[in-house]
């Protein structure tokens, strides 16, 4: 009976290090893939089903099974432990990257779909088999529930993702050791050669661990082609900070949020027609725009007292200050005294906010995934509009009407539904191509017509031609994003997903 104990607890680790490698391999994929609600799906759905087909598969093993299970264990360790780095250092160069993450998910499935109906058979003499069976399912349980809230609350953001793959890759094979020695009346005195290979596997995990940090560095540079000066990964995204020839440029989760050599061209286009349209504003709102470079063009405006940036992400907006190349770039935009900074959900944020602002800049990344999609509804929209002056200006990034023209226009009559007067505009930032922008206020309004002097990219003229949209770029029909049903983020995954 002690010995049946000590099994369920192999099978509580089993169950949490193979769900924490699905999880794994979810993540990696939205990170290196985008398209988050796809690619989440599609391998858990997998995962699912090649548990089913390890399950279905322990029926064929006849004999020896203390052996096979160690052997299904160490499999597990080796390669759910190795998935992660393995992931990361192939994406820059596997030309059929997803046939990989796909084929690595279902084998990680097969052998953990393996090892529950192995265990039962080894119990099977030591317990009656209603006993047997509600306890091994509520240990198998249990440990889904504690890698369910272990893995977005702590392993992510404290470890990493190659460390936690790693590290319970190292459990799995502790697992298996273990087992050599629980085991042992059954196993007919082979036992040096299986704790050889535990005792290998283990090493080479150990040193996986040892390295966590270098391999990393190394992911990242292949991807993204350059020195890392800065990586960190926070309980909200990963942040990566590369150099390029002759700059630098910033990645939250694996997408490009901007090059330091052409920023200046979105973020003038971002912020100089809204505070031209308002005139004289004296308190500014940013949502989103951790980097502080929304903040440097708001700044130059001396009628402004009071600069209020709302982000989620403390390390994001620490970064831009520690960091020596962010800093000088957003011009010490955060240790001006006009700047107040709120680290909090812009939703919840704005549902409570005092005003009124006089200007709000709506910076928020791309609506790849629901958590994003929020802050482009109806609803949120609606709120911000009950913390603004009568003569309030707004502008927002509303991605690329080029490539994913619907979603462009999604976010605009999403504006307008909410209560708001839109004018859409665009700008060309080369590392973006064509990308569109919406200038809406509470009332109709003509669009500004002058700029402040000494601006890199905008004049009077380029003003005037930022809000002319050619045949290609024109209103095509669409929903409006809501809580309930974020068209959004549809559209969005459908439009930027046939270009990758």
């Amino acid at each position: 009976m002690r010995r049946a104990g000590l099994w369920f607890v192999n099978v509580f680790v089993v169950a949490t290090c193979g769900l924490i490698y699905e999880l794994l391999a979810g993540t990696v994929a939205s990170y290196l893939l985008g398209d988050s609600v796809t690619q989440f799906s599609l391998v858990i759905g997998l995962y699912l089903s090649a548990l089913g087909v390890g399950a279905w598969t322990a029926q064929y093993v006849g004999s020896d099974l203390g052996r096979r299970f160690i052997a299904v264990e160490l499999s597990v360790a080796l390669l759910g432990g190795f998935s992660a780095p393995l992931l990361l250092l192939a994406f820059p160069f596997a030309r059929h990257f997803q046939a990989l993450l796909l084929t690595l998910v279902f084998l990680v499935g097969v052998l953990v779909g393996l090892e529950l109906p192995l265990l039962l058979r080894l119990l099977r003499d030591e317990l009656e088999f209603d006993e047997l069976i509600s306890k091994a399912l509520t240990f198998d349980y249990l440990g889904a529930l504690v890698a369910s809230l272990l893995f977005p609350l702590f392993l992510v953001p404290r470890l990493g993702l190659v460390r936690t793959s790693l590290l319970f890759g190292f459990l799995n094979a502790s697992v298996g050791l273990w087992a050599t020695f629980l085991l042992a009346p059954v196993l007919e005195g082979r036992l040096f050669r299986l704790r050889v290979w535990a005792g290998v596997v283990l090493a080479l995990l150990t040193a996986g661990l040892f390295s966590a940090k270098e391999i990393t560095r190394l992911a990242e540079e292949f991807e993204f082609g350059g020195e890392i000066l800065s990586a960190l990964t926070t309980p909200y995204q990963r942040i990566v900070v590369s150099r390029c020839p002759n700059g630098f440029l910033l990645f939250l989760n694996n997408h490009l949020q901007f090059d330091s050599r052409d920023e200046y061209r979105y973020h003038e286009a971002l912020v100089h027609p809204a505070m031209q349209a308002h005139g004289a504003p004296e308190r500014v709102l940013v949502l989103g725009g951790g980097d502080g470079l929304a903040l440097r063009e708001l700044l130059k405006y001396p009628s402004v007292r009071e600069a209020t940036l709302v982000d989620i992400d403390p390390e994001m907006t620490g970064l831009s200050s520690s960091l020596g190349p962010l800093a000088e770039l957003n011009a010490h935009s955060f240790s001006d005294p006009r700047v107040h900074v709120v680290h909090e959900d812009a939703m919840a944020w704005v549902g409570r906010a005092s005003g009124p602002f006089d200007v709000a800049i709506v910076d928020f990344p791309d609506p790849s995934n629901y958590a994003v999609s929020k802050l482009f509804t109806r609803q949120f929209y609606r709120s911000l509009k009950q913390r603004l002056a009568p003569a309030a200006a707004v502008a927002v990034q509303c991605t690329s009407p080029l490539f994913a023209r619907r979603s462009y226009w999604c976010i605009l009559r999403t504006l307008e539904a909410a209560g708001f007067v839109v004018r859409p505009y665009q700008a060309t930032v080369p590392s973006f191509s064509v990308w569109g922008f919406a200038l809406a206020r509470l009332r109709p309004f003509e669009r500004p017509t002058s700029v402040p002097p000494g601006l890199r990219f905008l004049d009077e003229a380029t003003l005037a031609s930022l809000f002319v949209l050619g045949p290609d770029l024109e209103s095509v029909p669409v929903e409006i994003n809501r809580l309930d049903n974020q068209m959004l983020v549809h559209y969005y995954e459908e439009e930027w997903g046939r270009l990758r």
